[in-house]
């Protein structure tokens, strides 16, 4: 009789391991419990801190106001002739500000500044959580050379597994089929391990925070 190869054998192991279960060796692990220390600052502060280290400008705003004012004076220091939105409570706020936008398809392909909206802050790991249902879709995410996220802090959570429970809960059955997380501007030393910014998104990520919850 010839011997078995060794794919036979691998496959006659996992029959085995199907038919005859074996007993959780370690049956007290907890799964549940947060394996990260709890924060003991604000979550806009954790958040603050964490955005910045990653590389990324945070301007904390009292009110609607005040997120006016401070949009303009960036838009003025840094050139910004016109910015691209599509998302109409976002295109209020910039015509408040005074600030040029487009939001038609000749526009974005020549846009250098892109302002969306989120989903959620995480204030942990200084991320952002987008996805495909927002109104900006998936491309203004990754497109622009510099990419400015107008939040709330009502958005703020701690971590990324309370944001993953409330999209969930935001969307019921209609899960968005794209959630992405990102962490600072985008960045590669793949190549000869050379830092390139921008390397598959925008070199330059703002976030402006909003208080709302007061």
């Amino acid at each position: 009789m010839e011997e078995s190869t060794s794919k036979e054998k691998v496959l006659k192991k996992v029959r085995d391991a199907l038919i005859k279960k074996t007993d959780n060796p370690y049956p007290n692990v907890d799964l549940e419990s947060s394996v990260y220390k709890e924060i003991n600052e604000s979550l806009d502060v954790n958040f603050a801190r964490e955005f910045t280290v990653a590389g990324g400008k945070f301007v904390y705003c009292e009110n609607m106001d005040e997120l006016a004012s401070n949009l303009s004076l960036i838009c003025q220091g840094n050139q910004w002739d016109e910015v691209y939105c599509i998302d109409p409570p976002l295109q209020e706020v910039l015509d408040k500000a005074d600030i040029p936008f487009g939001s038609d398809d000749d526009s974005f392909h020549s846009l250098k500044v892109g302002v969306t909206g989120c989903e959620y802050l995480i204030a942990r790991l200084g991320s952002i959580m987008i996805s495909s249902q927002q109104i900006s879709g998936r491309r203004l995410n990754i497109f622009p050379e510099i990419h400015v996220v107008i939040a709330f802090s009502s958005q703020l959570v701690p971590d990324l597994k309370q944001a993953l429970a409330d999209i969930k809960l935001k969307y019921s059955a209609r899960i968005p089929s794209l959630i992405s997380i990102i962490t600072g501007p985008s960045r590669t030393a793949d190549i000869e391990k050379t830092l390139v910014m921008g390397a598959h998104g925008p070199c330059e990520l703002f976030v402006f925070l909003v208080e709302d919850s007061v």
